[in-house]
């Protein structure tokens, strides 16, 4: 369901999605706008659930974390309880940083990141081939990334003629 937002809405969460430490008077101040009108939006941004999370984006390499694998995972069955069960047992590995349920033909998409290819090796040996009904594990190992964003494109609907 897509949360009503409008034109205010939308400037607040460009900046919020560039910098979440903002000031509400910083943030009023570049909106055109008071700090309680802001501060109100952001409280009703946050309970409707389009402003998820206020975090902190580190740089993996920085924290050793250098390699960033993409494994396509299919599956031996799509019973009702084998996918539910890869899910909760992806969620247990911290590697796993997105999971993807994916139409066509493999059933996930994973986004690992791992110090060395040989802890990703380990990692799919010793986890990831491990959980229950996974078939096959095809691997792509990110050599850089060329876009690197948070910051989604939001826009309003144009109204129609």
């Amino acid at each position: 369901m897509t949360a009503a937002i409008d034109a205010l809405d939308v400037r607040i969460l460009a900046l919020l999605q560039r910098d979440a430490t903002l000031p509400v008077a910083e943030i009023a101040e570049r909106v055109a706008s008071s700090k309680t009108v802001v501060w109100r939006r952001i409280q009703k941004l946050v309970e409707s659930g389009v402003i998820r999370e206020r975090v902190a984006i580190v740089d993996h390499h920085k924290v050793g974390l250098g390699i960033m694998v993409f494994a396509h995972i299919k599956m031996s069955r799509h019973n009702r309880d084998a996918l539910p069960t890869f899910l909760d047992a992806v969620a247990q590995l911290p590697p796993v940083i997105e999971c993807h349920t994916l139409m066509g033909d493999v059933d996930f998409l994973l986004k690992i990141i791992v110090p060395s290819v040989e802890d990703y090796e380990h990692f799919v040996w010793q986890k990831l081939s491990q959980i229950e009904g996974v078939q096959e594990i095809s691997s792509s190992i990110s050599m850089s990334q060329s876009i690197n964003t948070t910051c989604l494109p939001i826009r309003l609907p144009q109204a129609e003629d």
